[in-house]
């Protein structure tokens, strides 16, 4: 079998993540590797540290990255917390609320759960209550849910879970860098991140970061390894995980550097270029560009006609989700704007699946050229499905929020 030198086709990726890398963090990552304990790569890593400081907006000494896709670090976060048979809340109100909940029961967890009508999510008198009928050791909520498109409000729920005892994790994945998140403000005691969505990088680093009292549970079940005695063998029951055991890897990212496994180097470089662009540009500034091009793209799909699924007032600013029209094939929808546009759009999952489509618009995509051609290559998709519309109605009901925006004085 012969093969050639790897060539993808070019795509414009409009869907709910992964997006376009921004071309500097492809070009960070292309940066030669160095050792694992080259005082330029620790170097870096220190950076990395403080960097994620800023994005996470937090003080915390553990902000670090684990080696792996943003899954990697819900798993390493919630298997390093949860002893076997703690209580654990998940209030689910999208896929990724159901993940949370089957990682808490392979760690051994009592789970108790609340759900929400996908569309819809939780009030903080609604946690709050669960919390007071379930007495949970942990809290496992996650802010922005592509599958449903919402954000959790989650401004009040750390205030609430240090007033009952409670530790407080949540998944930021896919809110990061486009929605407002404060984690020392908010009370979050630990939080994971991913870099292909706002963060504009590609899948493969779990940005993390975790409170001294998230620390310290981690810590109270540090195994010691067999012939080194230095007294700090933990008191809880061990992480049951090798790879995802963060008090192996807060060592590993500690002064001390104790080896645990070989740091993804191109994963570090690119992580870093990511959190790098984004406190240049400024998180607030970050935000306002997706809300800017969240609501252009929310005002075009209107101006198409279509529908939009859920509570749009608590919508993320960076995808918005549409039922698909009466009469046309979702599938093949998408498939003629892959094909006829190279655009990529969401299908979606569960109960939503073959019902609505994700179309996103987040990290190096949110951007108005990227907006307004998937809106025009919709348009021209639609009424090859047979769909009546007003000529430009998408185009032109985007362009009239960026005319808005600039006669505000708004980023573009």
């Amino acid at each position: 079998m012969s093969s050639s030198q790897i060539n993808p086709p070019p795509r414009l990726l409009m869907g709910p993540g992964p997006i376009n890398a921004d071309p500097r963090v492809l070009r960070a990552m292309s940066a030669q590797l160095v050792g694992q304990y080259d005082p330029s790569m620790t170097g870096y890593m220190n950076e990395v540290m403080e960097l994620y400081r800023g994005v996470f907006k937090t003080t915390n000494d553990a902000t670090l990255l684990v080696d792996g896709t943003s899954r990697a670090g819900i798993e390493a976060a919630l298997i390093s917390l949860i002893e076997p048979g703690a209580k654990v809340l998940v209030p689910i109100f999208g896929r990724f609320g159901h993940l949370l909940k089957e990682i808490a029961v392979r760690a051994g967890a009592e789970v108790a759960v609340r759900e929400k009508a996908w569309g819809q999510v939780f009030t903080p008198e609604e946690i709050e209550q669960a919390i007071l009928e379930e007495q949970p050791a942990l809290l496992a909520l996650v802010q922005g849910d592509t599958s449903t498109t919402m954000n959790q409000p989650l401004q009040d729920i750390g205030a609430i879970c240090r007033a009952h005892g409670v530790l407080f994790y949540t998944d930021v994945t896919a809110s990061l860098a486009g929605n407002e998140f404060r984690a020392d403000d908010w009370g979050i005691d630990a939080v994971t991140a991913g870099l292909q969505k706002c963060l504009g990088g590609p899948s493969g680093s779990a940005p993390i970061s975790l409170s001294e009292r998230a620390v310290q549970v981690i810590r109270s079940r540090r195994h010691v390894e067999e012939g080194i005695a230095d007294g700090t063998q933990g008191r809880g029951r061990r992480i049951a995980s090798n790879y995802f055991d963060l008090a192996m890897i807060l060592d590993y990212w500690g002064p001390q550097r104790l080896n645990h496994h070989t740091e993804a180097t191109s994963m570090l470089y690119g992580a870093r270029e990511c959190a790098r662009l984004l406190l240049e540009e400024g998180i607030d500034a970050a935000i306002t560009r997706h809300q800017l091009h969240g609501a252009a793209m929310l005002a075009g799909v209107q101006g198409l006609g279509l529908n939009v699924f859920g509570d749009i007032a608590h919508k993320m600013n960076n995808v918005v989700a549409v039922h698909i029209p009466d009469g046309i094939d979702g599938d093949a929808a998408r498939q003629a704007m892959l094909e006829d546009f190279g655009i990529e759009i969401g299908t979606s999952f569960g109960p939503l699946h073959g019902k609505v489509w994700r179309i996103g618009t987040m990290g190096y995509n949110a951007r108005k050229d990227a907006v307004l051609l998937t809106l025009a290559a919709l348009e021209q998709v639609l009424r090859a499905g047979g769909a009546d519309l007003t000529p430009g109605g998408g185009v032109g009901a985007a362009t009239e929020v960026y005319q808005d925006a600039t006669a505000q004085g708004s980023p573009r």
